[in-house]
């Protein structure tokens, strides 16, 4: 007997007493299991371990650069899936580590910080920019004011009409 088939009995003999009950017109359907308490249960699927949570991988650079040169030296078909087995890695990373490589980007090799980068404008730069844009508008906005109070004067000049200065008003 080989090693997994020892563990696979052990783990059968320390498992709960279990029943596999198939329901009427389930053929092919889900097991469900019922232990000796008469709770029905789903039956977990064997061998698959999920994390409390997932952890994302980083990769050195120096790590990059040995499994780039691995698949460099493999010559015989299957040996580069065989190698991307070993490590745990997608094909979708050599691609990734390729075009860093062919880049020439060192920096590109070692692991990426997550967030906004160096080039991102803080808040207080974006609401100092949104406040100068608010100027810019409001003061467009006076010189049309100031236009149309300017050709009313004048109209009134023409046709005679005495306006209210501030001053008579006392609305100051």
């Amino acid at each position: 007997m080989t090693e997994a088939q020892i563990e696979r009995e052990e783990k059968e003999k320390n498992k709960p007493n279990m029943t596999v009950v198939q329901p009427e017109g389930a053929m092919g359907e889900r097991s469900e299991t019922m232990d000796t308490g008469g709770r029905t249960t789903v039956a977990p699927r064997p061998g698959v371990e999920v994390p409390e949570k997932a952890k994302r991988r980083t990769f050195t650079a120096e790590y990059k650069q040995r499994i780039l040169r691995e698949v460099d030296a493999c010559t015989k078909p299957g040996e580069i899936g065989a190698l991307l087995r070993r490590e745990g890695l997608y094909s979708s990373h050599l691609t990734k580590w390729r075009r860093q490589r062919a880049q020439g980007e060192a920096e590109a090799l070692s692991p990426k910080r997550r967030g906004p980068g160096k080039g991102q404008k803080t808040v207080s730069v974006k609401e100092h920019e949104s406040l100068k844009r608010e100027a810019r508008a409001l003061r467009h906005k006076l010189e049309k004011a100031e236009l149309i109070i300017d050709i009313q004067k004048k109209v009134s000049k023409m046709l005679g009409i005495t306006l209210k200065s501030p001053e008579d008003d006392g609305s100051e």
